[in-house]
């Protein structure tokens, strides 16, 4: 039977440090290269957004808007109210900030004054879809006896969510802390 020896093990926890010994440092250059295709892909998406709606960024173009209102409260003192705070965190937007925030606030107003007096689905799919805003994209839905809708503005990904009462109210925020742009109904 062959033992092990203990020139045999060494030699092996060299071997074994040496091949995890650069681990970190592929990891490093993996992980910029991919935070640098992300930020190209990004600015590609903003490109073809401001293609698309020449409005929105010729009034984004030299102003940059500044942060959206926290929707966040303060935490709770109380602690059931804390676990509360905790367990629906999940309906909470994310804020808009700069160039987000300015493009997001730019289409709410462009949609706006197009919706007033549209009281159907069809005719709000018809209104938005002529704006620019590819129907396959946008969620319909009725809330409260009204006609609701919510959808992720093309290549620049602030929420959009309207509701057709009178007046029309749209407004723009981040997507949800579970993804998406309609809140959330169910939790943890």
């Amino acid at each position: 039977m062959n033992r092990p020896t203990a020139a045999s093990a060494g030699l092996f926890v060299l071997l074994v440090a040496s091949v995890t010994a650069g681990c970190g440092t592929e990891r490093t250059t993996d992980d910029a290269a991919a935070s640098a295709s992300y930020e190209a892909q990004r600015k590609a998406a903003e490109r073809k957004h401001d293609r698309l709606f020449r409005d929105v960024a010729a009034v984004c173009s030299d102003r940059v808007a500044t942060a959206s209102p926290s929707t966040a409260a303060p935490a709770p003192t109380d602690p059931e109210a804390r676990k509360y705070a905790e367990n629906h965190a999940y309906k909470q937007a994310l804020p808009l900030k700069g160039a987000a925030l300015c493009r997001g606030q730019a289409h709410a107003k462009r949609i706006t004054p197009a919706l007033e007096g549209v009281r159907s689905e069809a005719d709000l799919r018809s209104e938005l879809t002529a704006l620019g805003y590819p129907e396959s994209t946008v969620e319909v839905y009725k809330t409260g006896g009204s006609l609701g809708f919510t959808f992720s503005v093309p290549e620049a990904g602030p929420c959009i969510t309207g509701l057709l009462t009178s007046p029309v109210r749209v407004e723009a925020h981040g997507h949800y802390m579970e993804g998406g742009c309609r809140e959330p109904k169910g939790g943890h």
